[in-house]
């Protein structure tokens, strides 16, 4: 029993039942056996027994995508397993299935061993009962192989799997090492159909090994027997080991090691597996061969002969290729940099780039949310913003705050430009990435089937505001947000996506945004909005890869009528039109010695420093007490921008 479950008495299961069925059956059986505690190969090993096998990767992807908790339970299993005619002769048998079983050991265990021998006892008379292959037979021709080992079906059999007859076709037998017949696989005429597994049996340790492995001799493992043929032909001192598929190939390579310790074992992947190829030698210690890089993928050795000759498969297996060290973290040498730097990809030009983050923030009515909506329409629907250029793709805009008004908003920008947005996704659900990862998921989940369902990109998600996606949590404390930012990360990195939030500023418009000075630290771009007598400007305060920080995009807010209220009075909102950034309004307060010092400091110094540095290089001169008031002033006065803890010379100061 494994977690209340029988893998061995499930697996007998599933084997009775016709892989060939719809793939809506195929799917629900599925789900049924996951329930069951059967493994992810068993279901592929099955899976490829059908006529209409779509192939591993298929299968692993359909298994992958099945929860747990589907709401089909392993009791629906053996109930189609025993409509198809099974006898369940487990202890399990007559309880019912969600009902933990208690039976001896010995007696489970006993019972299992007699339904494996007589499994194999029925593959091995089957095989048995086969004429040997002939060299003229079209696979074995067609794959210039050799017939030694390998049966042929009669072509009189009335075998067949998954509802297809293989009378005629090639049997080729599956062995563990010591010699044991596990299964046998039916390859069919080259054109004619898939290759098929036998019903009621299991690979397991099973491989087909071509040629004779010495003690100390090379073996390339390989996905199929005609690969194996052709590494064998190409030099007879070479054996090769029969996976029967690329998921099965770590298994075989991990048995072989273990087997024969000081063998050099070579990883001969079809095109495209190279990746897995290089890890299986890295974790086994052998090596591994690739195959041209311009042929497509699923090109294997034997293609690579016939087209090349044998001569030419040997002077590629001669150059295996051993794979790299595999360091704890992901490094780069400076001198393996190249000459030239690759530009960052902008989303939105000289303001945001492509899978980074951002905080715009400012404060209440500062027209924050307005500039959000006008620069996120314009990337649903392609167009320029602000004279910048921009990625087109789908907006998601997590609303968390004020669905109704965002949707106003919107409807607000439509009615001006006389058209509709498309692309543009409201989340209208309350949303925390500050407990658990629930919410996280759904938002990566809604990106996944939204790019599927409209053939396009996620480009930004918005963020409605932090406040509202981080309920619970403290804003300046560093253990909450730090759990906030990193779901927020998550997000973006899983959606490769940017991820924009909207934020307040904190008491003091001056110091920046509130909280955490850890979020500014952690983000790409930072942008700052404000309201003043001179105009509406939002500011680009941080920018990491981008030189535009400190640009200034100026805007105004115009009326848009949207209806009536039920009282007959005018329902309205506002959209962003662009207008030139005015400067700074400085306050009108005269400033003192102490505060122009510290600007002179500042300048000189041509970078930011915290206030008791600044203290410090004062000593003698000014109290520390003069010097943080003067700080303090130029920062309110916007002189200076104050943000976690460094002052430093704001524009045009």
């Amino acid at each position: 029993m494994i977690n209340g479950h029988d893998p061995g008495r499930a697996r007998t299961a599933l084997f009775t039942l016709d892989s060939g069925c719809s793939r809506e059956e195929w799917v629900r059986i599925g789900m049924a056996a996951k329930a069951a505690g059967i493994p992810e190969g068993d279901f592929v090993e099955w899976s490829s027994t059908a006529a209409n096998f779509g192939g591993e990767r298929e299968a692993q992807s359909v298994w992958k995508s099945i929860k747990p908790d589907g709401g089909i339970g392993e009791g629906t299993l053996f109930k189609m397993a025993q409509d198809a005619g099974w006898r369940d002769t487990s202890s399990a048998a007559g309880t019912r299935s969600h009902r933990p079983v208690k039976a001896a050991p010995k007696r489970d265990s006993a019972r299992e061993l007699r339904s494996a021998e007589t499994a194999r006892a029925d593959v091995v008379a089957a095989l048995e009962s086969y004429p040997a292959a002939s060299a003229d037979h079209p696979y074995i021709a067609a794959k210039r192989g050799d017939a030694a080992g390998l049966r042929m079906v009669p072509t009189t059999s009335k075998l067949t799997i998954g509802g297809q007859s293989v009378a005629g076709w090639l049997a080729v037998p599956v062995s563990s090492l010591d010699g044991e017949l596990r299964t046998i696989q039916f390859i069919p005429p080259p054109g004619t159909g898939k290759k098929l597994n036998m019903s009621g049996a299991t690979f397991a340790d099973g491989l087909l090994v071509v040629g004779d492995i010495a003690a100390d001799s090379t073996v390339c493992v390989c996905e199929g027997i005609g690969q194996a043929w052709a590494c064998t032909r190409a030099d007879h001192h070479t054996a090769a080991a029969v996976t029967f598929g690329a998921s099965r190939c770590r298994t075989v390579a991990t048995l072989l090691r273990d087997r024969y310790p000081e063998a050099r074992i070579v990883i001969v992947p079809d095109r495209g597996k190279e990746a897995d190829a290089e890890a299986i030698a890295r974790d086994i210690g052998g090596m591994w061969v690739e195959l041209p890089v311009e042929k497509p993928n699923n090109y294997d050795a034997n293609d690579f002969e016939a087209e090349h000759g044998v001569d030419a498969l040997a002077d590629l297996l001669r150059g295996v290729r051993r794979p790299e060290a595999r360091l704890p973290l992901d490094i780069i040498f400076a001198d393996e940099l190249p000459d030239t730097v690759a530009a960052p990809d902008e989303l939105v030009q000289g303001v945001l780039t492509v899978g980074a983050s951002s905080v715009l923030y400012g404060d209440s009515n500062s027209g924050k949310t307005f500039v959000v909506i006008d620069l996120a329409a314009a990337i649903a629907r392609g167009v320029p913003w602000m004279e910048r250029q921009t990625e087109p793709g789908l907006v998601i805009y997590l609303a968390a705050e004020a669905p109704r008004s965002v949707m106003a908003r919107l409807q607000a920008y439509q009615v001006h430009n006389g058209l509709r947005v498309p692309n543009f996704a409201i989340v209208r659900n309350p949303i925390n990435l500050f407990d658990g990862e629930a919410d996280s998921q759904a938002i990566i989940d809604t990106v996944r089937q939204l790019e599927a369902q409209r053939q396009q990109k996620v480009r930004l998600i918005v963020g409605d505001t932090l406040a509202r996606l981080s309920a619970g949590a403290n804003e300046n404390a560093g253990q909450d947000m730090g759990l906030v930012i990193q779901n927020f990360d998550r997000i973006r990195t899983e959606c490769d996506a940017h991820f924009m939030l909207i934020h307040h500023c904190g008491k003091v418009a001056a110091a920046g945004a509130r909280g955490w000075s850890g979020i500014r630290a952690a983000i790409d771009t930072e942008i700052e909005v404000t309201n003043s007598p001179s105009g509406w400007c939002a500011e680009i305060t941080k920018q990491r890869d981008l030189a535009s920080k400190g640009e200034r995009i100026g805007f105004r807010l115009d009326r848009v009528e949207l209806g009536l209220s039920k009282w007959g009075s005018p329902v309205t909102s506002c959209v962003v039109l662009p207008e030139d950034a005015a400067l700074r309004v400085v306050t009108s307060k005269k400033l003192g010695a102490v505060e122009g010092a510290v600007l002179e400091f500042l300048k000189a110094r041509n970078a930011g420093a915290k206030g008791a540095d600044i203290a410090k290089h004062f000593d003698g001169q000014y109290s520390r007490q003069s010097i943080y008031r003067a700080c303090k002033t130029l920062a309110e006065a916007r002189r200076l921008h104050h943000t976690a803890g460094i002052y430093d010379l704001a524009r045009g100061a």
